[in-house]
C-alpha cells in the first residue's frame, strides 16, 4: 500500500482508516513475513551471471597484453627488450571500447526493459554476446578488429548491468533484496577471479590458443544466462504493470514461500496497486521526468554521482592494468598477484553481502571511502618517494608495502562500494521511472569507466603513481555526498523508500524515520488529482 494517502473531497480520516485496504493491510505486523526461497536465491543467482560476464571480459583483458602471441598479432616489437609493446593510445583503445559499448548499452536498456520485458530483455542481451565475442576471437592481425569485437560486447553487457540489478530489486523479498542484488557485484568479482585464473594457466602458450580460448569462453556464460533467466518468472511488478495481476501474486508468493492469499502477498499487491494508480492519475510518463518529476532530479543526480563513485574509487585502475602496475614493482610473474588480488576480491565481496545485510547503507559507504582514501594515501606516497623506478628489485619493502595495500583497497571495494552502490541504484527510483533512470544512472558508471580505462596509461606516463592521489581525493568527496545526500533505505520496501524521498526526509537522521510518527505534508506536483498526502498509520511492511 502507499505511503502517500490521498485525501479526496468529503472523505474523512475515520471513513478512510475503514476502508478495506488498510483493514487488510493492519491484520497482523508483516515484517519479514516469509522464507528464503530457493526459488528466491536461484533467480539471484541466475540474474547475476550478467555480473559474472561483466567481471570476466574486464578481467581477461589486463593479461593479454603480456601474452607473446596477442602482442605479436597486435602490438609493436620492441628488440631492445624482445617484447612486444602497446602505445598508450592502442592499449587504451582496446581496454576502454568495452565500456565504451556499455555506456550505449545502459542506455537503451531501459527501452529494452520496458518493451520486451525484465526477463526476455536480460535473455536477448545476454546473447546479443556472442557476437562480440565472434568478433574478437576471429581477429588475426587487426587490432581494430579486436578493440570493435569488445565495442560489441559491451552493447551487451552494459544493457545486463540495468536489466539484472532491476530484476533483481523487483523481484526479490524485502528482507533478502539488498543480498541478492550485491549478489551482482560478487558475480563480477568471480567472473574476473575466473578470467585471471583461465589467463594464468593459458599465458605461457605460444599460439593464439593463449588468448582466444579465454575469450572463447564468453559463449559458455552468454548461453547459461540467455537460457536460464527463461525459466525463471517475470519481475512481478512489471508483470503487473503489464496487467497480469494474478501471475504477479504467484510470483510474489512463490518467491516468500506463502500462499497467494497470504496478508502480506495482499498488502504488497496492494501497495503495487496504489502506486500504479498514483502515477495514471497523472499525465503519461516521458523520458525527461526523470529530471523534471517529483523528487526526481534529486534521485538522478544522486544515482548518477554514486555510480560514477564506483568509478572513481579507483578499483578499475588495479583489474585493467593490474599486470602492467605489478611488474612495475619488480614482480617476476604479474599473473601470481592478479589471481592474489582478484582472490581477495572475492573473498571480501562473500563478507559483502554480510555487509549489506547487517549494516546500514550510509554507514558502510562512508567507512568503505575513508578506507580506500587511505589505501590510495599510502599507495601514492610510497610508489612515488620510497619505491626505485629503475630497478624495483633495490626496493623489495616498498614493492611489498604497495601489494599488500593493495589488498587492504581491494577488501574495503569488495565489502562496499563494490555490492553497495548497485544496491542503492535499484532501491532509489519508484517504479515509473525505475528503467529510465536506473539506465542514465549506470550510463554514468560506464563513462567513467571508459575516461578512466583509456587516460590511465597517459596520466601514469605523466605524474606515474602520484595518480593514486586523484583517486584518494574522489574518496573523500564521496564520504560527504554520502553523508549529506543519501537516504538510509536498509530494510525498507521500494514503495516506502520512494515515499522518504519524496517528503524529503533528512540523509543524515533517515535511518530512525519511521511511518507512523511521519508529518502530514503537501507533496506538489505528484499526483495532478492530489492537494494533501498522509503517510498512512501503519506500520511500515513489505513482503
Amino acid at each position: 500500500m502507499s505511503f502517500l494517502k490521498r485525501h479526496r473531497s468529503g472523505e474523512t480520516r475515520a471513513e478512510h482508516s475503514q476502508s478495506p485496504k488498510r483493514e487488510a493491510s493492519t491484520a497482523a505486523p508483516l515484517i519479514d513475513v516469509g522464507k528464503i526461497t530457493m526459488l528466491a536465491c536461484f533467480l539471484g543467482t541466475v540474474a547475476s551471471i550478467g555480473g559474472f560476464m561483466f567481471g570476466y571480459v574486464s578481467g581477461q583483458i589486463s593479461g593479454f597484453f603480456d601474452m607473446r602471441d596477442f602482442g605479436d598479432r597486435f602490438g609493436t616489437y620492441n628488440p631492445a627488450t624482445d617484447a612486444y609493446d602497446f602505445s598508450a593510445a592502442r592499449q587504451g583503445a582496446i581496454v576502454g571500447l568495452l565500456p565504451a559499448g556499455c555506456l550505449v548499452g545502459s542506455l537503451i536498456a531501459g527501452k529494452i526493459a520496458d518493451s520486451l520485458g525484465r526477463r526476455m530483455g536480460i535473455s536477448v542481451s545476454a546473447l546479443f554476446n556472442l557476437i562480440g565475442t565472434t568478433i574478437e576471437i576471429s581477429s588475426e592481425r587487426s587490432w581494430a578488429q579486436f578493440a570493435v569485437g569488445r565495442l560489441v560486447t559491451g552493447f551487451a553487457i552494459g544493457s545486463l548491468s540495468v536489466l539484472v540489478p532491476m530484476y533483481q530489486s523487483e523481484s526479490s523479498p524485502t528482507r533478502i533484496r539488498a543480498v541478492l542484488i550485491s549478489m551482482y557485484q560478487l558475480f563480477i568479482t568471480l567472473g574476473i577471479w575466473t578470467a585471471e585464473m583461465v589467463n594464468y594457466g593459458t599465458h605461457t602458450m605460444d599460439t593464439s590458443a593463449s588468448w582466444r580460448i579465454p575469450s572463447g569462453l564468453g559463449f559458455l556464460w552468454a548461453l547459461f544466462l540467455g537460457g536460464g533467466i527463461l525459466f525463471l518468472p517475470e519481475s512481478p511488478r512489471y508483470a503487473y504493470r503489464m496487467g497480469r495481476e494474478d501471475e504477479a501474486r504467484r510470483t510474489i508468493a512463490r518467491l516468500a514461500g506463502l500462499a497467494n492469499d497470504a496478508p502480506a502477498v495482499n498488502f504488497q499487491i496492494n501497495e503495487i496497486r496504489e502506486k500504479l494508480d498514483e502515477e495514471r492519475a497523472g499525465a503519461e510518463t516521458k523520458w525527461y521526468e526523470i529530471f523534471t518529476g517529483p523528487r526526481m532530479l534529486y534521485r538522478t543526480l544522486l544515482g548518477i554521482t554514486l555510480q560514477a563513485g564506483q568509478q572513481l574509487t579507483g578499483a578499475n585502475f588495479f583489474f585493467y592494468y593490474g599486470t602492467t602496475i605489478f611488474k612495475a614493482t619488480g614482480l617476476s610473474d604479474s599473473y601470481v598477484t592478479q589471481i592474489i588480488l582478484g582472490s581477495v576480491n572475492v573473498g571480501c565481496t562473500v563478507a559483502g553481502l554480510y555487509v549489506v545485510r547487517k549494516f546500514s547503507r550510509r554507514n558502510s559507504l562512508m567507512a568503505g571511502a575513508a578506507w580506500m582514501m587511505m589505501c590510495f594515501l599510502v599507495y601514492s606516497f610510497v610508489g612515488r618517494f620510497v619505491l626505485d623506478p629503475t630497478n624495483p628489485q633495490l626496493t623489495p619493502q616498498a614493492g611489498n608495502v604497495l601489494i599488500v595495500f593493495s589488498c587492504f583497497f581491494i577488501v574495503a571495494f569488495a565489502t562496499t562500494w563494490g555490492p553497495l552502490v548497485w544496491t542503492v541504484v535499484a532501491e532509489l527510483y519508484p517504479a515509473r521511472y525505475r528503467a529510465p533512470a536506473m539506465a542514465v544512472a549506470t550510463a554514468s558508471n560506464w563513462l567513467w569507466n571508459f575516461l578512466m580505462s583509456f587516460f590511465t596509461r597517459f596520466i601514469t606516463d605523466a605524474i606515474g603513481y602520484l595518480y593514486g592521489l586523484v583517486f584518494a581525493g574522489c574518496c573523500f568527496g564521496l564520504i560527504l555526498i554520502v553523508f549529506f545526500f543519501m537516504i538510509e533505505s536498509k530494510d525498507r520496501s521500494l514503495e516506502e523508500v520512494d515515499t522518504m524521498y519524496l517528503l524529503k526526509v533528512n540523509p543524515i537522521t533517515s535511518y530512525k524515520w519511521n511511518a507512523n510518527n511521519a508529518p502530514v505534508k503537501p507533496d506538489a506536483g505528484a499526483e495532478s488529482d492530489a492537494t494533501v498526502h498522509d503517510v498512512h498509520d501503519d506500520k511500515a511492511v513489505a513482503v
